[in-house]
């Protein structure tokens, strides 16, 4: 009987423009994703990325993702339980996947420095036959792991590039990127508010809406 194992991982937690996604990938042979040069979705171009997720799509038992969009991240960054909402999805995820597949175990690259309490928020809620391994740096670790994050971002990278032609150029989104707060400080110029896409939780966008505007928040 096949072991199936699956992988968890998130991208674009930090951004402040842009959706967070969350994926699941699940495999019987990790031996060969290894082998494939699967690895941190971070440590890859988007070449890279790019080919690696057309073949393990094909080669991975299931696959699935969730999109987080800016509004309820929001919601749970206002509540400092950012950590709460992604156990939350991954809760979601590996549900979805029971109803599919025989899940046995199931990594998780773990937001927490605590990952057993990231961990124990999970296994409240999914059934008591798959094993949940929450780590640190899982995506780096965890064939698997790794596989989900390569989905996540190029899932991500997607719906950045369709909102950067919806929006214009706002750069990669992170508070770090030149472009990304020229574009934040030039619509609220020209609009006096924040498109749906930011992130109004954000303390970048605090910072720039310092000056009065906060109150369109």
């Amino acid at each position: 009987m096949q072991v199936l194992v699956g992988g968890i991982d998130e991208a674009g937690r930090g951004p402040v423009i842009g959706p967070m996604v969350m994926a699941i990938a699940i495999t019987n042979d990790m031996d060969k994703l290894r082998a494939m040069g699967v690895r941190d979705s971070k440590e890859l171009s988007s070449v890279g990325r790019a080919r690696l997720f057309s073949i393990i799509k094909s080669m991975l038992i299931y696959v699935d993702y969730e999109v987080i969009e800016p509004r309820i991240i929001d919601d749970y960054v206002y509540m400092n339980a950012l950590n709460i909402l992604e156990a939350e999805v991954a809760t979601k995820l590996i549900n979805r996947a029971l109803g599919r597949v025989l899940l046995k175990v199931v990594y998780i690259d773990s937001p927490d420095p605590r990952p057993e309490r990231f961990r124990d928020i999970i296994k409240k809620n999914v059934g008591s036959n798959v094993e949940v391994v929450a780590m640190n740096n899982a995506d780096k670790l965890i064939p698997v792991v790794s596989a989900a994050s390569i989905v996540a971002k190029v899932v991500r990278d997607s719906i950045i590039e369709k909102l950067h032609k919806e929006y214009g150029d706002f750069g990669s989104g992170y508070p770090s990127d030149p472009r990304t707060i020229a574009f934040l400080r030039d619509w609220v110029r020209r609009y006096g508010n924040l498109p749906p896409i930011v992130r109004r939780s954000w303390s970048t966008v605090r910072k720039l809406l310092s000056n009065g505007l906060d109150r369109y928040l």
